[in-house]
This record gives structure tokens, C-alpha cells and sequence, in this order.
């Protein structure tokens, strides 16, 4: 059984910087792409980042609402990922969601595509 332990979130001035992590428990995933979604208040889970399992490429939202830049990275020894991102604006306001699964080549949009998921952290920009 994998846990995924995101922490992070919490109350953001706008223009301020984000980091987000995600720990796995329970079973080493270095080899499983994971990824990040959100979910605004009130609206669905929107794809955010990806990054690969074995070959570390990076994906990200092409949606121009939502482009921050986002930064994901995963550090394997310790089982984390991580989710950066600067200049934070109100509409960033969501609850972060780590997800990690083994997404068919092209879906790693699709929430479907995961196996596991974290409980979600909430983050909120003030303005």
C-alpha cells in the first residue's frame, strides 16, 4: 500500500513563491511518473505537472489561465516530488493534489490515468 503525503500549502501573499512536496510511503515509486493536479473552489481537477519515472521528462499544463511557469522536480532518494512556483496570484487559490501512476504515452493530463493520490493540500493566494 503507497501513501502519498503532500505538505506545503497554507496562505500565500500575491507575488509570493510556492513550494509544494509530496513524500511516498509505504513503497518506493522512483520509477513512476507522478504528477499534480488542482481543484479550484467549486470547479474540477485541473492537470498542473508530470514528471516521468525512469526518464525524468517534465510536463506541463497547457492551459494559458493556469501557466505560472510551474516547476516539478523529484528527488528519488527521498521518495518526493515537488511543485514550485512563483508569483502566486488569487486565481492559484486551489487544493494541490500529488498523484502518481504509470499514465499511458500522451495521457498524463487524464486523472484516470493515476493510481494513487494524495488527500490534498490547500493553498490560498491573497491578494
Amino acid at each position: 500500500q503507497v501513501q502519498l503525503v503532500e505538505s506545503g500549502g497554507g496562505l500565500v501573499q500575491a507575488g509570493g513563491s510556492l513550494r509544494l512536496s509530496c513524500t511516498a510511503i509505504g513503497r518506493t515509486l522512483s520509477s513512476t511518473p507522478m504528477g499534480w493536479f488542482r481543484q479550484p473552489p467549486g470547479n474540477g481537477r485541473d492537470f498542473v505537472a508530470a514528471i516521468g519515472g525512469s526518464d525524468d521528462n517534465t510536463y506541463y499544463t497547457d492551459t494559458d489561465s493556469m501557466k505560472g511557469p510551474f516547476t516539478i522536480t523529484r528527488d528519488n532518494a527521498k521518495s518526493t516530488v515537488y511543485l514550485d512556483k512563483n508569483s502566486q496570484k488569487p486565481e492559484d487559490t486551489a487544493v494541490y493534489y500529488c498523484t502518481a501512476g504509470n499514465y499511458s504515452e500522451g495521457y498524463y493530463g487524464q486523472t484516470y490515468e493515476y493510481h494513487y493520490w494524495g488527500q490534498g493540500t490547500q493553498v490560498t493566494v491573497s491578494s
